[in-house]
């Protein structure tokens, strides 16, 4: 099939667009600067400059490329999008991602209706905000928790919008956990070396993690079988904070996270620890 991968030379692009090349597919891959054209191209992919804000950006990008499927794996969560990781404003930080999760995905779904692609893929997340009702492990029918009144409410109306978007179109949203892998928590290490990464109360609020090949390689998958619905993309071991903080610091061979109080003023939401 002929993939358009928006978002093709972010941390999971990159890791998915080998994938789709080596399974015998065309794949084009939409980043945001003419500098990663040729990463993208040594990853097999034909390389195309979009502004996923940008309605006519995306629509002449999808036109030209005349894919089968549209891949949305648009984010701005990485330093050059959004700066420093910031967890006490988490509002404003994520602001570059909530608008690619709410206007770029319309830009894009609105590619595919105008140049009509039968299919599309859309980056979801599913890592600590389940909600907290019913039983403790989640499928895709689960609804999120979306924190209202709390700095991360933002973010979780724009996953909604994913969801009700996509899977309206006719889509599949995969709901991945946490990353881990090459290059996917090197802003947190930062982070944790600088013991800005604090561990609050107990840390016993789960964490739902998935490697980047295996998020990768379930994307592969819903392409090629034109999966639709909304999928949690995990792996078998979720972790409390208590657990995965502390390791990660030591991995960093960084000093242990500092604990602070359940509920101290701008940390949120507690129930992430």
């Amino acid at each position: 099939m002929r993939v358009f991968v928006a978002g093709g030379s972010g941390v999971l692009g990159r890791r998915l667009v080998p994938q789709l090349v080596a399974r015998g597919h065309q794949v084009t891959a939409a980043t945001t600067s003419t500098a990663k054209l040729g990463f993208v191209e040594q990853l097999g992919a034909d390389g195309i400059v979009m502004d996923g804000l940008d309605p006519v950006s995306v629509g002449e990008a999808v036109a030209a490329a005349r894919p089968d499927v549209i891949v949305h794996q648009m984010t701005g969560i990485s330093m050059a999008h959004a700066g420093k990781r910031d967890l006490k404003h988490f509002d404003r930080w994520s602001l570059p991602t909530i608008r690619l999760r709410t206007e770029g995905t319309d830009h894009l779904l609105a590619a595919a209706e105008a140049t009509g692609v039968p299919h599309f893929v859309a980056q979801g997340y599913a890592n600590w905000n389940g909600i907290r009702e019913g039983a403790w492990v989640k499928t895709g029918e689960d609804p999120l928790d979306l924190h209202e009144k709390t700095p991360a409410h933002p973010a979780m109306a724009a996953l909604r919008h994913v969801v009700d978007a996509v899977t309206d179109a006719g889509g599949a949203v995969m709901r991945y956990g946490a990353f881990y892998g090459p290059g996917a928590t090197d802003d947190q290490v930062v982070l944790v070396r600088k013991r800005q990464f604090p561990l609050a109360g107990k840390g016993t609020g789960y964490a739902s993690w998935v490697h980047l090949d295996d998020a990768a390689s379930s994307t592969v998958l819903a392409v090629e079988q034109k999966a639709r619905g909304v999928f949690n993309i995990v792996d078998d071991d979720p972790a409390p904070a208590c657990e995965w903080l502390p390791h990660l610091a030591a991995c960093a061979r960084a000093k242990q996270p500092v604990r602070i109080p359940r509920g101290w003023p701008g940390c949120w939401p507690d129930r992430w620890w």
